[in-house]
């Protein structure tokens, strides 16, 4: 499918208001009481990712931009199946240990934790087959994967007082105030590369879906 075709242009279209209009949603009516606000959490970190990724994206079905922007893409993607699959694994075991305010508003969970990162990665994977050069994700992973923990552990831990945990209290999920600092450390390693092995994945769904396309494509030209 053509990259500026009508059904195209409408889906990013449609990624990209949902996408920005949960980002104002949430830094307009999000509580910023507390140090860090919104951005104390990893999703909001992946919604303003695939918010810039959809707007990439879609510059380039509009012929406003030829640069392929397939880091930003890789990026969204792989903080977006993070963030999905720990939110519902924890979810599924206590929605306390990912809720520490209490249950958020339906639309938003469904969006940030399911369509949301459906439609950023249907394009990516799809239209935008942006898995080539995975080395440049890999690079920009390793760099922010750190900046969020650095960010979690060093500002939002000790300016905020919630949630408390049984260990400490402050960092942005319920589930790691209630794990000493060597346990947050594996997790964070551990996670860390589970990124990098969800890239690597995704590399290789994005080549099947390359070789068929062009399979098919060959097929379809009549012989000369």
């Amino acid at each position: 499918m053509s990259r500026v075709s009508v059904p195209v242009i409408t889906y990013r279209w449609i990624t990209f208001l949902l996408a920005i209009g949960y980002v104002a949603y949430q830094f307009g009516t999000g509580d910023w009481s507390n140090p860090g606000g919104p951005l104390r959490f990893l999703t909001i970190w992946a919604l303003v990712l695939s918010a810039y990724s959809a707007w990439r994206m879609l510059s380039i079905s509009l012929g406003k931009s030829d640069h392929p922007y397939e880091v930003p893409a890789m990026t969204a993607s792989v903080f977006n199946i993070m963030v999905v699959y720990l939110y519902w694994k924890l979810f599924l075991i206590n929605p306390d240990l990912v809720n520490g305010n209490g249950p958020i508003i339906w639309h938003q969970e469904y969006y940030l934790h399911g369509l949301g990162p459906a439609l950023q990665l249907i394009d990516a994977v799809f239209i935008g087959q942006v898995f080539r050069r995975i080395w440049r994700g890999a690079a920009v992973l390793l760099l922010m994967v750190p900046i969020y923990v650095l960010w979690a552990e060093m500002f939002v831990q000790p300016l905020n007082d919630t949630p408390v945990g049984s260990v400490t209290s402050g960092l942005p999920y319920p589930f790691l105030n209630n794990m000493e600092w060597p346990a947050r450390a594996e997790f964070y390693v551990l996670y860390g590369g589970i990124a990098l092995a969800i890239l690597t994945a995704l590399s290789g769904v994005g080549w099947v879906v390359k070789r068929s396309r062009s399979t098919v494509g060959s097929a379809k030209r009549p012989p000369v």
